[in-house]
Order: C-alpha cells, then sequence, then structure tokens
C-alpha cells in the first residue's frame, strides 16, 4: 500500500486533550488497498484522536454512500453507510496490533497511520447482502427481477389444500367419533 502524509497524524506536537480531523474518502483511496469492490465512493470520514498523558484515544465515525451492485439484479445502486470505531493507542516495548482495539507503539514513534483503519471500518460497515431500495419496495423494474417473480414458488392457501386431499373414508371414522 502507498502511504499517503494525508492519514500520518503527528501526535507528538500535539497538546493534551481532543483533536478534530476530517477526511473525505473516495475510490481513490480504496485503490491503495487494492480494493474494487465500489464503482464510486463518497465518504466523510470524522476522527476525534484525545491525548493524554500516557495513551491515546481515537474515535472514528462515518457516514456517506458507495455505489455497488445489488446482489439479486445486478443493477448499480448507492447505498447508504455509516459506522463508528474507537481505537486506542499505547506505547510499549514493541509494535503490536493484534487486538483490534489496541494499538501498542514503541516509544519512539511520533506519528500514527490511520489509513488501515479507515478502511476497515468502511469496508466492514457494507452489508453482505446488498439489496437495490427499489427491490425493497417495488418501484425497481428490470428483467433480472421480472424473471426472479416468475420464477417464484407461489403458496398455496393451506385450507384449500387440506380440503381438497382429504379422503371421505376419514369423514366416517370422524363420526364413529362424535356418534358416542
Amino acid at each position: 500500500m502507498n502511504r499517503t502524509k494525508e492519514f500520518l497524524i503527528p501526535f507528538v506536537g500535539l497538546k493534551l486533550g481532543k483533536h478534530h480531523f476530517e477526511y473525505q474518502i473516495s475510490n481513490a483511496f480504496f485503490e491503495n488497498f487494492e480494493y474494487d469492490e465500489f464503482q464510486n465512493s463518497d465518504i466523510k470520514v470524522a476522527v476525534v484522536l484525545e491525548k493524554k498523558s500516557n495513551m491515546l484515544e481515537l474515535n472514528f465515525k462515518h457516514k456517506g454512500t458507495v455505489n455497488v451492485p445489488c446482489d439479486l439484479t445486478g443493477e448499480d445502486f448507492d447505498l447508504p453507510i455509516k459506522g463508528k470505531m474507537k481505537l486506542i493507542v499505547r506505547f510499549g516495548e514493541v509494535f503490536n496490533n493484534d487486538n483490534e482495539e489496541l494499538l501498542i507503539l514503541p516509544f519512539g514513534e511520533f506519528e500514527i497511520d490511520i489509513a488501515q483503519y479507515i478502511y476497515e471500518m468502511i469496508a466492514l460497515s457494507v452489508p453482505l447482502k446488498r439489496v437495490h431500495p427499489g427491490v425493497k419496495d417495488g418501484s425497481l423494474k428490470t428483467e433480472a427481477l421480472e424473471k426472479l417473480n416468475k420464477l417464484q414458488v407461489k403458496e398455496v392457501d393451506e385450507k384449500e389444500n387440506k380440503e381438497e386431499n382429504i379422503d371421505p373414508r376419514w369423514d366416517k371414522l370422524k363420526q364413529l367419533l362424535t356418534d358416542k
């Protein structure tokens, strides 16, 4: 991945307290990760870095849209996404990012690269099944959807089905029970 200076936060020169950062994410950002699931993306990411004497707290929030194909019809549509994530940065002897909510940086570090965390937060906020909103409300008309509706299994009313399949010999047996 190409490291970009835009996502490097030099925390050494910052005062104690909260610091706000905003990023506008487009498809160029995802090309750095060789991620091509989106045809287009327009996402706003807000990062609040709270510097404390012995650690950093980063709160990420994102909101925007990604253009993806519908899993049912193949039609492209803008899918609204949003999410948030919290990351705690501590300092130690060696670098350790095994825990998804805790990052340990060596004592000599003076900046943090947040690009990977932004990428993961956005990629994980996209639902596994992406369905065009027009499919849900019935306003989308495509050949694929018409074919799916034509091939859909029709439900049969259970009462009608039971009445048609009743053997007349069972009626005679039921009368024996009620004739007591």
